[in-house]
């Protein structure tokens, strides 16, 4: 209790200069492209608390030869990956603070009550593209490592702070940042959970499924097969197997989350006249991945439901649909929740809430996965966000919660890497 006391004080005595901080960390638009304001603000104060730092743009000609890589995008200027070391004295097990500073679009702006980087503060919440997800989470990362270096704590591992880009896009930035030898016996990333503690995480990746019709003037429509009908039975198909997939789900971890693994259309495109019948449909959307699942079992599943398509219709046995996998795509990930990282974010988050956390597991990707399959790195999702907010008009983040999450992460790096 000395020390969770001590990093109170500290924590309340500097608040106003953290507050500051992230206010011009979300002012700094760091939408695709446009990152190298918000990481020059990283890495300044990551240089500024004396650790090793290195910024560097990542390399796509190389990052695409890579099994894992998925981003939609192969060249990155204007979006460097910063990375700070907090070397420890030795002994101890080092721990890596994941976050990412790429933000989503603003969407439309009219839905917004404030400019959407203004990072306003009002009755205790920031509002800002990304100020949720998850620039509030960063700073309660960096707010956690500033005030034990200022406190003369000296660790026995090594802290490695992660800020990437390309998260929101498959996690390019990550795995530029593995492959450079920036790993750690074990990782937090503070993804918007509202303070909920995600010991597994969910996979995602985008499917694409083409249909085919035959064209006819809409006069006569009978004399073609119209695409966009076609579509119905695909879509009945795509339901009915995103409802077999989730009814196998007995994970307690779900028990709050009505659809475990969603199967989402999220675009179609098809037609190009009022008056012809359409001959073509092209489906665009994101299928869940189990935490324990392997992408390929999942596509293999996506597949037999599509093939027994043709079973059942003529039209499609003479015209094949087309699956298709490409752009992002989020590799799941789980750590048991026995870990003792989660035995000591446990306690930690008891001491300094009060009361016992909420244990579930994530409804959406994180570059979590990445840490787990590629870097072998045990890793929890917790972080003070709104996950309801991410990726909404009128973004915001409790500011209390940022301070709190800050104090769980301070005394779990002591308890981790050793004091």
């Amino acid at each position: 209790m000395v020390w969770a006391n001590k990093i109170d004080h500290w924590m309340q005595e500097h608040w106003d200069g953290a507050l500051d901080w992230l206010t011009r960390y979300v002012q700094a638009d760091s939408t695709q492209g446009n990152e190298r304001i918000a990481q020059k603000l990283v890495a300044d104060k990551l240089n500024q608390l004396g650790l090793e730092v290195e910024v560097w743009e990542l390399d796509g000609e190389q990052l695409k030869k890579h099994d894992f890589f998925y981003s939609p995008r192969e060249v990155f200027h204007g979006s460097p990956n910063v990375v700070g070391r907090w070397k420890g004295c030795g002994g101890g097990r080092s721990i890596l603070l994941n976050g990412h500073v790429d933000v989503v679009p603003v969407g439309d702006i009219g839905q917004w009550a404030h400019a959407p980087f203004s990072g306003v503060v009002l009755d205790g919440k920031m509002y800002g593209r990304g100020v949720t997800d998850m620039k509030g989470g960063n700073l309660a990362s960096i707010y956690a490592i500033e005030c034990l270096r200022d406190l003369g704590v000296q660790l026995k591992g090594d802290v490695v702070f992660h800020s990437v880009v390309e998260e929101e896009s498959g996690g390019a930035g990550t795995l530029a940042a593995l492959l450079a030898g920036y790993t750690a016996d074990a990782a937090i990333i503070p993804e918007p959970t509202h303070m909920r503690i995600f010991p597994k995480q969910q996979g995602s990746m985008w499917f694409r499924i083409l249909i085919k019709g035959r064209s006819a003037h809409g006069g006569t429509r009978y004399k073609g097969i119209s695409a966009i009908e076609k579509c119905i039975p695909v879509l009945a198909a795509i339901q009915e197997l995103e409802r077999k997939r989730n009814e196998r789900v007995i994970d307690p971890l779900y028990q709050n989350t009505p659809i475990p693994v969603p199967i989402n259309i999220g675009m179609i495109q098809g037609g190009e006249w009022p008056s012809s019948v359409p001959d073509f449909v092209k489906l665009e959307g994101r299928m869940g991945v189990l935490p324990e699942e392997r992408m390929e079992s999942a596509k293999m599943e996506m597949q037999a439901a599509i093939d027994q398509l043709s079973q059942e219709d003529n039209w499609f046995k003479q015209n094949p649909l087309r699956l298709e996998w490409f752009g992002a795509r989020w590799l799941p990930g789980s750590i048991d929740v026995e870990h003792s990282l989660m035995k000591y974010l446990r306690a930690n988050y008891s001491a300094v809430m009060g009361s016992e956390p909420t244990i579930e597991a994530s409804p959406w990707g994180t570059d979590g996965g990445l840490l787990t399959q590629l870097g072998n790195i045990p890793t929890i999702v917790f972080g003070p966000g709104i996950t309801e907010v991410a990726h909404f008009p009128n973004e915001y983040v409790e500011l209390e919660k940022i301070k709190e999450c800050s104090k769980i992460i301070a005394l779990t790096l002591m308890d981790w890497c050793g004091e």
